[in-house]
């Protein structure tokens, strides 16, 4: 899929809740429906605030020029081999400057930052997510489980499919003990909110898909999702030293 459109479809989420990005849900949906981009497009999603810079900085690592070529996209979303080539400097220059998260977070937050990066964070979805506490998008407010568990991009197994709804099997993220896990196999419902792409449309018993924001993104192959999970479980045990 081109990566333009492929990153809409993960940023369509929050998107449309308002979260991050600018007040352009409908504009972006009806890009998504279409099934092309142009470069309309391509400057709605430069106004993800956070996002973007994560793809330019693990593009430029990586000596490629479009942000949003297809393996940047996958590698920030799913997770791939780019993200082992940024190095610890260059995350640590772009959460500074490009993100100003000095200025966002207090002084021991931003410490505690700097310490998992150290230790292995890499420029992942799920690193944002887990191991910045604070919200960065419209709402400059504490993170929830809740909020977590929604706004990582978790995957499932399809069980049923009924009309626009999708049952699938995932797993939860879940506090125990003190910590963050990935809970047991859980049941959950979501709703087919976009049009257009025969994987979503057509979709089957026994697929993977990955969810952002309640939002069916994709059907990946299960090397994508274990690559998902691995950099999940990752930043979860980054997060956990702190906890």
């Amino acid at each position: 899929m081109d990566g333009v459109l492929r990153c809409s479809r993960y940023a369509f989420g929050p998107n449309r809740l308002h979260y991050c990005g600018p007040d352009a849900n409908q504009e972006i949906l009806a890009y998504i429906n279409e099934g092309e981009t142009d470069p309309g497009l391509t400057a709605l999603l430069k106004g993800f605030a956070t996002m973007f810079p994560y793809l330019s900085t693990i593009a430029a690592a990586n000596g490629i020029r479009d942000p949003f070529d297809e393996r940047v996209v996958e590698a920030y979303w799913i997770g791939n081999d780019l993200l082992e080539n940024v190095g610890k400097q260059r995350l640590h220059r772009h959460l500074a400057e490009n993100l100003e998260m000095k200025k966002k977070l207090d002084q021991r937050s931003f410490e505690l930052v700097e310490d998992k990066i150290a230790k292995g964070a890499v420029p992942h979805h799920s690193f944002h997510v887990l191991d910045i506490w604070k919200r960065t998008g419209h709402l400059p407010i504490a993170q929830t489980l809740e909020s977590m568990d929604a706004c990582r991009i978790s995957w499932g197994k399809v069980l049923e499919v009924d009309g626009p709804n999708i049952l699938i099997e995932t797993e939860p993220l879940l506090i125990e003990a003190g910590k963050l896990v990935l809970g047991s196999m859980v049941r959950t419902k979501v709703r087919r909110s976009l049009e257009a792409r025969s994987d979503i449309e057509q979709i089957r018993p026994g697929e993977l898909v990955s969810v952002h924001w309640g939002v069916p993104c994709e059907v990946i192959t299960p090397e994508q999702a274990a690559q998902l999970k691995k950099y999940t479980l990752r930043h979860i045990a980054l997060a956990n030293e702190t906890i």
